[in-house]
C-alpha cells in the first residue's frame, strides 16, 4: 500500500484493527519516523480505543482497552527478546503491537507491517504473516 500522508498511514492501521483478534500481534518495522506509532493508533483506532495513544519509547509498553486489550510496545529500549514478556507481549488474551520489531530476534510469529519512507509524506506498508 502506499500512503501519501500521516493521516492515511493511520487509516490503514484501523482497517487493520477492525479484523484483529485477541491473541494477535503485529511485528511494525520501520526507521525512525516512518510512521510506527501513526500506524499503531489507527490499529486502537480500529479495536474502538477512543483515548489518545502515543508512543512507548519511555514507558516501554502502554496499555489500552478497548473493545480488548491493546499493548503498544517499543522495543527499541530493549536488549534482548527475552525482555519482550516482561513489557507484555505474553498477554494472550489482548492485542498486541511491537514497534521496532527488528529487536524482537527471529522466532516470532503473527502479522509483520513494514513501513517504508519514499519521500516526503510516502509511505510504503506491506504487510505479510509470520507462521
Amino acid at each position: 500500500m502506499r500512503s501519501r500522508s500521516a493521516a492515511e498511514t493511520e487509516r490503514f492501521g484501523e482497517e487493520l484493527g477492525i479484523l484483529l483478534r485477541p491473541g494477535d500481534t503485529v511485528w511494525v518495522y520501520g526507521e525512525l519516523g516512518a510512521g510506527k506509532t501513526a500506524f499503531a493508533r489507527g490499529l486502537a483506532r480500529g479495536l474502538g480505543i477512543t483515548e489518545q495513544v502515543t508512543s512507548p519509547t519511555y514507558a516501554v509498553a502502554n496499555t489500552y482497552m478497548g473493545q480488548t486489550v491493546f499493548t503498544h510496545i517499543d522495543a527499541y529500549r530493549l536488549s534482548g527478546p527475552d525482555e519482550l514478556f516482561g513489557a507484555g507481549l505474553d498477554e494472550d488474551d489482548g492485542i498486541r503491537a511491537v514497534e521496532w520489531a527488528e529487536r524482537a530476534g527471529t522466532d516470532i510469529r503473527g502479522i509483520c507491517v513494514m513501513i517504508e519512507a519514499t519521500g516526503g509524506e510516502e509511505r510504503e506498508i506491506s504487510l505479510c504473516y509470520l507462521l
